[in-house]
């Protein structure tokens, strides 16, 4: 088991903060992509980072602004690695995040959806409650809870979003895929 300092808290806790640069409603420790942190001395730090998937665009930005936060309190030389294993999650965003995502207008991924390889449906597109036992959880509507959606497109402004309209309310959403 790892043990962590209380400054490699602190500063796993500051590096956390980061906000998420694709869903800035989102800091990096609630995406859950944010894994360790080492501190080698008081002011050399180690920072472990899991992108969302291997091409994600934003890891950069992500990297640049968990250096500039730590900087900015005092660390002299931070690295920030890409840890591809083990591999990010949805299941990884913390229920804070979740919350924050349906409250800014995104349908969270399903929880525990992720286990296993991802399943590939290219058969109905539209969710319900009551549905048959082999589908997953329907994917509720962030602005009236409603089970009953559709698919519109697998890609949404990013290409871990699809997007979804409601038929109760016919309001179109995001929906952060499950992987």
């Amino acid at each position: 088991m790892v043990t962590t300092t209380p400054l490699e808290e602190q500063l796993l806790e500051l590096a956390g903060s980061v906000p998420d640069p694709e869903l800035p409603v989102l800091t990096l420790r609630e995406l859950g992509v944010v894994r360790a942190v080492r501190a080698h001395g008081t002011d050399s730090v180690e920072v472990d980072l899991t992108p969302t998937y291997t091409g994600c665009p934003a890891v950069e930005v992500m990297s640049l602004d968990i250096e500039r936060v730590l900087r900015e309190h005092g660390v002299r030389e931070v690295t920030v690695r890409r840890v591809l294993a083990p591999a990010w999650s949805t299941d990884d965003i913390t229920d804070e995040g979740r919350r924050k995502l349906r409250e800014f207008g995104i349908a969270p991924p399903r929880a525990g959806a992720a286990s296993g390889p991802v399943r590939v449906a290219l058969g109905p597109t539209r969710t319900r409650e009551g549905g048959p036992a082999d589908e997953p959880e329907p994917v509720r509507c962030p602005h009236c809870g409603s089970p009953e959606t559709e698919l519109l497109s697998r890609f949404s402004s990013t290409a871990c979003k699809a997007l979804r309209r409601c038929l109760a309310c016919r309001e179109p959403f995001d929906h952060f895929k499950e992987l």
